[in-house]
């Protein structure tokens, strides 16, 4: 039998965790699966945006502060993770919402995992040695040969991605592209999937907003206790908007004013490779982020009907 399940989204800034905070209101049961690929990092709070310590006193958030950031975490272990999760919040009477900007860890969940072999340790560590060794462009190039759909797919600095496609092929002989993503949902949920929306303009000017937000509460300190510990760009904590740009500040001249442009052109950048993204998932329902009683009704009516 099918388990309802809603999954609220949208992009960057645009208010889901202020819609969190209103919803509390409606369904004081409701807890919180993060579905943000940056958020399941320790000692990233303020360059993720992560909820404050008063909102998470109020509703229950889980699948935060996961890994280090040396750690990489993919959308097979978030899945893996948030099916756990929303099964044991259902078994002791709590409502698990899936909430997060990171669209493929949604689809994954939504859709399931594409059927690619698991990661093979000795294959990877193969692969780690030819990368320390000749660097990531020989690997490229090899990703190229053997699979030109994934490599046309993967940035030139993406050794992640790279890597793990060549794991795939010379642990099974085919190519990654070959593994199909399902499509269409899963059976044993019933999903209310709901993005929210704002207008274009609004929504770059709350993005600039909270970056400016970001640099007064302190991210570059953040930055440099990251540095402290001994982490760095190569880090996958460290890769996303935020934090990869101060690498960048580290290689020429650029002023702190440098750095936060930076950063907001890249999170407007982001947001709308999200929007465009979000829009391919089954059976979504957008909502305006700015009228809260339209997404509570909906909910209620989702949850009398299942």
């Amino acid at each position: 039998m099918s388990r309802p399940l809603v999954v609220l989204f949208g992009p960057t800034a645009v208010g889901k965790t202020e819609l969190t905070t209103h919803l509390i209101r409606s369904f004081p049961n409701l807890e919180i699966v993060n579905a943000d690929s940056m958020q399941v990092y320790r000692h990233l709070d303020i360059g993720t945006a992560k909820p404050s310590s008063e909102t998470l006193r109020v509703i229950p958030h889980h699948l935060l502060d996961v890994v280090d950031p040396g750690v990489q975490f993919d959308a097979g272990q978030f899945v893996h993770l948030a099916e756990d999760l929303v099964e044991r919040i259902r078994s002791r009477g709590g409502l698990p919402m899936l909430c997060g900007g990171t669209a493929y860890y949604l689809r994954s969940f939504i859709c399931g995992l594409a059927q690619a072999p698991a990661s093979d340790p000795g294959v990877r560590r193969g692969l780690k040695a030819e990368l320390a060794e000749k660097g990531l462009d020989p690997l490229l190039a090899e990703l190229a040969r053997v699979d030109p759909v994934t490599r046309a797919a993967v940035a030139d600095r993406d050794a992640y991605r790279a890597l793990r496609a060549l794991e795939v092929y010379r642990a099974s002989g085919r190519p990654l592209s070959s593994f199909v993503n399902p499509d269409r949902p899963r059976a044993d949920y019933s999903f209310l999937t709901l993005g929210l929306a704002r207008e274009r303009a609004e929504l770059y000017r709350r993005i600039d907003g909270r970056v400016e937000g970001m640099f007064a509460a302190g991210l570059v300190s953040e930055v440099a206790g990251l540095l402290a510990r001994g982490y760095g760009p190569g880090d996958p904590g460290l890769r996303g908007i935020g934090y990869r740009e101060f690498f960048f500040m580290r290689r020429g001249c650029w002023t702190l004013a440098d750095l936060r442009e930076a950063i907001q052109r890249d999170s407007r950048h982001y947001a709308k490779r999200q929007i465009t993204f979000f829009k391919s998932l089954p059976g979504v329902e957008w909502l305006p982020a700015a009228e809260p009683e339209r997404v509570v009704r909906r909910i209620e009516g989702f949850l009398a009907a299942s």
